[in-house]
C-alpha cells in the first residue's frame, strides 16, 4: 500500500438509494456490477470497485503501487481492464494507470525506481535474471536494457549483518561476471533524484539533462510520499463525494471525460 494521511477515514459503498450518515466515514454511492465477497463475517468490495475507488483519490505514483500489488495478488488483468472500460468515475486513471502496471515488482519502492526510470525516458526491464556462461548470477531489480548495468533499490532488511554478508557475496559475483549494480535508498528517490538519472545516464553514454526530473518532481509531490500530496488527500477527503462517486479526471498525463 502506498502512504497517506494518518486519519484516514472509513471508506464504505453503498447502492446509490442507501444513506448513511457518521462521523470519520466516507461514502460512495454506485450501483455497482460486481459481486462482493465475505471475509470474517464482512463483506468485502470486489477488487474493480476497490481499485476504481482508488483511482478516483490517488496521484499516479500512489495508484502504481495499488495496482502493482493487486497484480500480484492474482487479480487478473483482463478483469481490470474491464472495469477501467466502464464509464465509471476512476475508470479514466485507472487505465492509464494500468499501461504502467507491472507485477513483477516485489515491493512499492521497485514500482517507484521503475516508473521514476521510465519518467527519465531510461529502459528497464524488472526483475531481470542475470547469468554469466550459463550460471545463475542474481535477479535484479532493474536492467537498464541494452546496458550491463543493474538499479536496485536498497531497504532496510539490507542493513541487517548476514544480509549483508550475502549483498557482499551477491556483488562480488555481479562485477566478476562484468555487470555494474547501483543501489538506492528512499532518500535518494524522494530528494536526489539526480543521482539516480546520472547513473542511468552514465550507463546510457548520455548527457545528463536536469530538466527530465521535472515531470517526476510534478508525481512526487502529487503522492503521498510528501506533505503536500498527503494534505491534498486530506482536503480531498474532506469535501463532499458526489453521489455518484465521479470526480474529475487528474494527473493521467492524459485528457479523460469521466
Amino acid at each position: 500500500m502506498p502512504r497517506v494521511p494518518e486519519e484516514v477515514p472509513v471508506f464504505v459503498q453503498l447502492p446509490r438509494h442507501q444513506r448513511v450518515r457518521r462521523r470519520g466515514l466516507r461514502a460512495i454511492r454506485v450501483d455497482s456490477p460486481y459481486s462482493s465477497q465475505e471475509l470474517s463475517g464482512l463483506r468485502i468490495a470486489a477488487p474493480e470497485d476497490v481499485l476504481l475507488a482508488c483511482a478516483r483519490d490517488l496521484g499516479v505514483l500512489d495508484l502504481a503501487v495499488v495496482l502493482d500489488g493487486a497484480l500480484r495478488a492474482g487479480v487478473p488483468r483482463e478483469r481490470i481492464e474491464a472495469a477501467a472500460a466502464a464509464g465509471r468515475g476512476g475508470a479514466c486513471a485507472l487505465r492509464a494507470a494500468l499501461a504502467r502496471a507491472d507485477p513483477r515488482a516485489e515491493s512499492p519502492w521497485e514500482t517507484m525506481l521503475r516508473i521514476q526510470h521510465r519518467v527519465f525516458d531510461v529502459p528497464v526491464v524488472p526483475q531481470h535474471r542475470v547469468e554469466h556462461e550459463g550460471v545463475f548470477v542474481a535477479r535484479a531489480d532493474l536492467w537498464i536494457a541494452g546496458t550491463r548495468t543493474l538499479q536496485e533499490y536498497d531497504g532496510a532488511v539490507h542493513r541487517s549483518r548476514g544480509q549483508h554478508r550475502l549483498d557482499l557475496d551477491r556483488e562480488r559475483r555481479l562485477s566478476a561476471a562484468g555487470w555494474v549494480r547501483n543501489g538506492f535508498t528512499e532518500r535518494d528517490l524522494i530528494r536526489r533524484p539526480a543521482i539516480v538519472l546520472r547513473s542511468a545516464d552514465r550507463a546510457l553514454g548520455r548527457e545528463t539533462d536536469l530538466q527530465r526530473l521535472a515531470p517526476w518532481f510534478d508525481l512526487l509531490h502529487d503522492s503521498g510520499l510528501t506533505e503536500v500530496g498527503r494534505g491534498r488527500l486530506r482536503d480531498r477527503w474532506a469535501s463532499p463525494r458526489l453521489e455518484n462517486g465521479r470526480s474529475a479526471a487528474r494527473n493521467t498525463g492524459q485528457k479523460c471525460q469521466e
